[in-house]
């Protein structure tokens, strides 16, 4: 367990200022309040009196406003900025634990003692060592997968204390002893007709040695160039394995534009390493220590809350995860199925600042009323724009937790022709009845301009016959977007509870 008691962190942690934390304490009093937590996807178990702390280690962040000013009736809580980042350096399994997976628990307490909350990570697999063989798809877990994340650090002559990780500060590659950054690695392919996406296109699959990537941080959005990635053993890079890249194998990243040059640092700087050509083996090149690195492939968890004007004293856990959606048409209504973890009867699902109509299925599903489009934005049918919303989670007390989904509604470009019959003069058919049928449920998988991630859209055609006045278009057209990375979208306001 990660305990945080008092403002003070329990041994195995070092606490140190939290980059980018804006000491602007003009912002609105109740604002959202995250808890990120970043570890490792594998931990390898010690032997015997050896200690193999885990590498990287596990990481936590508190960030938002809402931590700046913590009001109630009877106490205020500041939390500082040298409180907002911690790393548990002392942790390592034993032999004598025989879990083959476990996950870590965070406990997190304000300095008055008052418990903010438990929360989990991910589940974490546990190895005895890096696998040396040729993996398979019965290993499919120990690979390395595009599109996923991973940390890289590297240890000079093998050192556990000159660790240092690939990080990103203000935008620059540093190597750090203190931090290190999730990045996301893709693979693709060059493409010289593609220009306007850097002539690199995304590709699916698992990284193997020889493929093009690409490092992006999961924050920033920094990234480095297109490069390489190759196989190290006894620091020579070899050029002729394409075998997967697998958990906590040495790499070497080889610049495309300059064959001769790799990604290296030196103290704390991120440079180009020049290697020497070797004319005796040409499959292999010498490196330097500085050129090798480990990778590990990790996993971001990120819980958002806010308290809006309700004075909460309880935990916020346990707290819900959404884990998908699923879209149920038929009747007269759409229906959204939100499936997850820990929910209860006192949720609330809420679109935007609309509370829909939520009925409790189980603690792994919730299932409401899609609310009609008119809710967001009156005329929005003349206007024909996207409306997007994000989806959020309250509790019956008026706490709210955010979730990383959206919902979009997006118009067809123009009326079928029925509609447009019917708009100049035509016969109209149909009754009140059967409002709203929904049929085509499609998907359609790409990657958002915004974050590296992948998207998926439900696309659901609305069928709609009426009479009177109000008659809509035929074949109006819903869009369900599902984003897997942190909304970038307006925050509605809350009712008070």
């Amino acid at each position: 367990q990660i305990i945080v008691v008092n403002g003070k962190l329990n041994s195995g942690f070092q606490g140190c200022q939290l980059l980018g934390t804006s000491a602007d304490l003009g912002r609105e009093a109740h604002a959202d309040q995250s808890v990120t937590i970043l570890h490792a996807k594998v931990a390898q178990k010690s032997y015997g009196n050896e200690k193999r702390f885990f590498c990287p280690p596990p990481c936590v962040y508190i960030t938002g406003h809402g931590w700046k000013c913590n009001k109630s009736h009877t106490h205020a809580v500041c939390v500082s900025r040298q409180q907002m980042f911690a790393c548990a350096k002392s942790l390592f399994i034993s032999d004598q634990d025989k879990r083959k997976h476990f996950c870590l628990l965070l406990r997190l307490f304000l300095n008055n003692r008052q418990e903010v909350g438990s929360f989990q990570s991910r589940m974490i697999k546990v190895i005895s060592k890096p696998s040396q063989k040729r993996q398979s798809m019965k290993n499919a877990d120990l690979c390395i997968s595009s599109c996923s994340r991973v940390a890289l650090f590297n240890r000079l002559r093998s050192q556990t204390v000159s660790t240092r990780y690939l990080s990103v500060d203000r935008g620059a590659f540093i190597a750090s002893a203190r931090h290190w950054t999730a990045f996301t690695i893709t693979m693709g392919k060059l493409d010289d007709q593609c220009a306007e996406q850097g002539g690199f296109v995304l590709s699916e699959g698992f990284i193997c040695y020889g493929c093009v990537v690409q490092l992006v941080c999961t924050e920033s959005g920094a990234a480095l160039p297109p490069m390489v990635i190759r196989k190290v053993n006894k620091q020579h890079a070899i050029l002729d394995v394409d075998e997967p890249v697998s958990q906590l194998h040495k790499c070497a990243f080889q610049f495309r534009d300059n064959p001769h040059a790799y990604l290296c640092l030196t103290n704390d700087a991120i440079i180009e390493y020049q290697a020497p050509f070797s004319v005796r083996d040409p499959s292999k090149v010498v490196l330097n220590d500085g050129s090798c690195w480990t990778i590990i492939g990790v996993e971001v968890v990120e819980f958002t809350f806010n308290q809006g004007l309700a004075c909460i004293t309880t935990p916020v856990s346990p707290f819900p995860v959404v884990t998908g959606l699923e879209v149920n048409g038929g009747g007269h209504v759409a229906m959204l199925e939100i499936h997850g973890e820990n929910f209860t009867p006192h949720l609330k699902v809420w679109f935007g600042k609309g509370e829909a109509e939520t009925m409790y299925k189980s603690p792994k599903s919730l299932l409401c009323v899609v609310p009609d489009v008119s809710v967001f934005s009156d005329g929005w049918r003349c206007l024909r724009r996207v409306i997007t919303v994000p989806l959020s989670l309250v509790r019956l007390d008026g706490l709210i937790y955010r979730t990383s989904y959206s919902f979009t509604y997006t118009p067809e470009l123009q009326p079928p022709p029925s509609a447009r019959m019917t708009a100049g003069g035509g016969k109209r058919e149909g009754g009140m009845g059967n409002r709203t049928s929904l049929s085509s449920c499609t998907l359609f998988p790409f990657l958002s301009s915004s974050s590296s991630a992948l998207t998926t859209q439900i696309c659901v055609r609305e069928r709609r016959k009426e009479t009177g006045r109000n008659t809509r278009p035929y074949g109006h057209w819903l869009l369900i977007s599902v984003m897997w990375e942190k909304l970038q979208t307006e925050r509605f306001s809350y009712p008070k509870q």
